[in-house]
């Protein structure tokens, strides 16, 4: 991926920025300057909880190029406590078993390395069962 577009791309990537509808207040991420439920403009931003339940999920083991050194990974299906759906990996896993409607939250975490040793590491969220709070 090229600089610019890495850097265009940052706020929805580390901070899960997208955006609201005005006219019918639909949440929509990644962002798309026209509401796909009511047509409408939508160049409001809105950043999201990152926070969710896996709402599908599947186990990746012929990993696509430049995603082979993780294999195998999980990939899930996110549903966003504020609506929308995000496809993205699931980290931080250990020996928990993945099932629908198990709580995440999104974190930072290296993607890839674009290039060779010395190329730039992109960075972007995934998403890892939610930690239980210790009182």
């Amino acid at each position: 991926m090229e600089i610019p577009r890495h850097w265009r791309l940052k706020q929805q990537r580390y901070k899960m920025v997208g955006e609201v509808c005005p006219h019918c207040e639909a949440k929509i991420f990644p962002p798309r300057d026209i509401c796909p439920e009511c047509g409408g403009e939508a160049k409001n931003l809105f950043t999201f909880s990152g926070r969710g339940e896996v709402y599908s999920h599947t186990t990746v083991y012929d990993a696509p190029a430049g995603f082979e050194e993780n294999a195998p990974y999980t990939v899930a299906l996110v549903k966003l406590e504020e609506g929308p759906l995000v496809t993205a990996q699931l980290t931080d896993l250990g020996d928990q078993e993945v099932e629908i409607g198990t709580p995440v939250e999104m974190v930072t975490r290296r993607l890839r390395t674009d290039g060779d040793e010395r190329g730039m590491l992109v960075y972007g969220y995934k998403f890892r069962p939610v930690l239980e709070r210790v009182n």
